[in-house]
């Protein structure tokens, strides 16, 4: 069996993240390259005419209006008592785990106590999220529903207490997955499906699903739809024009289940959904993810906890 090129990429190393970002200075320059690419400019009258200041970090202090400016302030990061290599460090560990990594996990590697690794590791999950919003697939696309969670005792039929989402994925003409997404949902009906394939599905795409009745008004919004009467059971899963979304959707539950324990579905199941198909949407290059996310957290507005724990509504 000839080696997946994918799979067996070098990826970054340990000692290449070390040598690139262990130290607090590499961090502040790789933010202040990511934040202003061309040099400084002031956020408020767009100056690009500065003093340096300093105030326990670095500032940037404009000449015409005297704003004061960091490489963290309005991003993600904002007002972080933790080094930069802390939060550098966290991200090296989210981009090159291919099952991700918990909380507890993160604690321990990163020497933090448990409620800065989750709140950590959810600000970074909710990056990766509002980075996956624009993703807009187009071609051929396999979609499917899916829920996420378990049985509640004493209730029965279809999702039961799960949370519903929709899986779908974009191929290329050989057959082969290219981009994922997974969009938490109100429910699988039609209308909830039909918003979410306006902002998730180019017009000019060629869609297959089963035949559920959710999708049945998909065709007055995508060039062709082609639903397929699966059954039920296992033979369902193994139906050829649905090999890639029901193996990511596979690998989805075998993550989840194996490095996170629990989780609250309903809060935050959106943003773990969002983690999975960032990762993988960005798998054909291991060593420009972590750059990638960097330049993703400078550009995402502040989340404090209050908003973090708000459970996000479906599309």
């Amino acid at each position: 069996m000839p080696i997946n090129r994918i799979q067996f990429q070098p990826g970054l190393s340990l000692a290449a993240f070390l040598r690139d970002y262990g130290e607090q200075a590499q961090c502040e320059a790789a933010l202040v390259k990511a934040r202003w690419p061309n040099g400084f400019v002031c956020e408020r009258c767009q100056c690009t005419r500065y003093s340096p200041t300093h105030n326990g970090r670095r500032l940037w202090q404009c000449k015409d209006c005297g704003y004061q400016s960091s490489s963290i302030v309005g991003s993600v990061m904002e007002h972080t008592k933790l080094p930069l290599t802390t939060w550098f460090l966290a991200m090296y560990f989210l981009t090159q785990s291919k099952n991700g990594i918990s909380a507890l996990a993160l604690k321990r590697h990163l020497g933090v106590s448990y409620p800065s690794a989750w709140l950590m590791r959810h600000k970074l999950m909710q990056v990766m999220f509002e980075r996956e919003q624009g993703t807009v697939l187009s071609g051929r696309i396999e979609i499917d529903d899916a829920f996420l969670g378990g049985e509640q005792p004493g209730r029965h039929g279809r999702g039961g207490n799960k949370v519903p989402f929709v899986a779908a994925v974009e191929t290329d003409l050989k057959g082969r997955p290219q981009i994922v997404r997974f969009d938490r949902v109100d429910n699988h009906g039609i209308k909830a499906i039909q918003h979410w394939a306006r902002h998730a599905i180019a017009p000019q795409s060629l869609v297959l699903s089963d035949g559920w009745p959710g999708f049945g008004q998909l065709s007055s919004l995508v060039q062709c739809h082609e639903p397929h009467i699966t059954g039920h059971g296992p033979k369902a899963a193994q139906h050829p024009e649905f090999h890639w979304v029901n193996t990511l959707l596979s690998n989805l539950k075998t993550s989840l289940a194996g490095t996170f324990h629990a989780f609250e579905f309903k809060k935050y199941g959106h943003r773990y959904l969002a983690e999975f198909a960032y990762r993988f949407n960005r798998r054909n290059n291991l060593k420009t993810m972590l750059p990638r996310l960097i330049h993703a957290a400078i550009a995402s507005k502040p989340h404090p906890l209050r908003t973090l724990r708000l459970p996000d509504p479906p599309c």
